[in-house]
């Protein structure tokens, strides 16, 4: 598709830029708010499974589609709408359902309105939904033409809603890496289509995402499991473009982990920000009989040189003091 397909053609070029360059509040969601994120910015979790990495992605989709303020009262939200784009098939949508419906709860019983006007809830719970869209693909195909319809489907809701994109999530982006990699070449497209390799799915995911964020300015956060191996000079050799912080990590002491990058360099140079996370093994006493365990991220890209402690409860990811 031309790049021409994918600007409205009645705005002019300073239109145009005004909406490509407009910004908007970031998302405060542990361990992001440790740095303040742009639209056009691709932030990458990375972490072994477990970690929470899912977790945070619900909190900051339930962050972007709640409302700053509704009927009086504070929410904190960015009310603008979120895709989330499922790739290993495994979110329960019912978490995300649970943590929207608990922050208004608790912003209602904290505000002034009467906690038993359920129409108030039912009206703004039900606004928040119409600006989640939840998209499943079960292979690279399927993501590439979810990627490459995506602009007209937002552009309806758009202008259905009054409320434009600002958070686009992928979970994980390193999904069908292991079944692509298998195949010494993807079936071709068509009759005057080549075969995809690897690394040419990654760089068509990628310039796809380049072309939405064009016309729907937006912060893409994107999870990947990482692969862990045991220090040697061929893990060392095929990473020279990470620092030894990137690569030590899995270890509490920060010896024998090391995560090896297997994404294309596409993704790899398109990615802006990185933060790492995992399970600190450590839990937080609540009571007496409620030990809450905790998440340690560490920022790589930038980097911070320090490590942030998180839990996740019911009501979404909080930050330990």
């Amino acid at each position: 598709m031309a790049l021409s397909q994918w600007i409205d053609g009645d705005e002019s070029a300073s239109e145009m830029l005004g909406r490509v360059l407009k910004e908007r509040t970031s998302l405060v969601v542990p361990p992001l708010h440790r740095v303040p994120l742009r639209v056009g910015n691709v932030v990458e979790l990375v972490g072994p499974s477990g970690s929470a990495k899912t977790q945070i992605l619900i909190q900051a989709a339930v962050n972007c589609i709640l409302p700053k303020e509704w009927n009086g009262i504070h929410y904190g939200g960015l009310g603008c709408s979120a895709v989330f784009i499922d790739l290993d098939c495994r979110l329960d949508i019912t978490r995300l359902l649970q943590v929207l419906k608990l922050r208004i709860l608790e912003a209602i019983s904290n505000g002034s309105l009467n906690t038993g006007d359920g129409e108030n809830f039912d009206a703004l719970y039900a606004t928040c939904l119409r600006r989640f869209f939840y998209i499943r693909c079960y292979d690279s195909f399927e993501f590439l033409a979810t990627l490459k319809t995506m602009h007209h489907k937002l552009q309806k809701e758009r202008d259905g809603l009054g409320v434009g994109l600002h958070l686009l999530v992928i979970d994980s982006i390193g999904a069908y890496h292991w079944v692509d990699r298998i195949s010494s070449s993807l079936p071709p497209w068509g009759h005057n289509r080549k075969g995809f390799s690897l690394a040419n799915v990654l760089e068509a995911a990628v310039e796809e995402v380049r072309k939405l964020l064009l016309v729907h300015p937006s912060i893409v956060i994107a999870s990947r499991a990482t692969i862990f191996g045991y220090r040697s000079s061929n893990v060392v050799r095929r990473d020279k473009s990470l620092s030894e912080s990137e690569l030590r990590h899995g270890k509490p002491d920060g010896g024998l982990g090391l995560y090896r990058e297997y994404m294309p360099s596409a993704w790899q140079s398109f990615v802006t920000h990185r933060v790492f996370v995992r399970d600190s093994d450590e839990h937080l006493a609540f009571s007496s009989c409620e030990h809450q365990p905790t998440y340690s991220s560490e920022w790589l890209l930038p980097s911070l040189g320090f490590v942030d402690k998180f839990i996740v409860t019911n009501a979404g990811v909080f930050s330990v003091p």
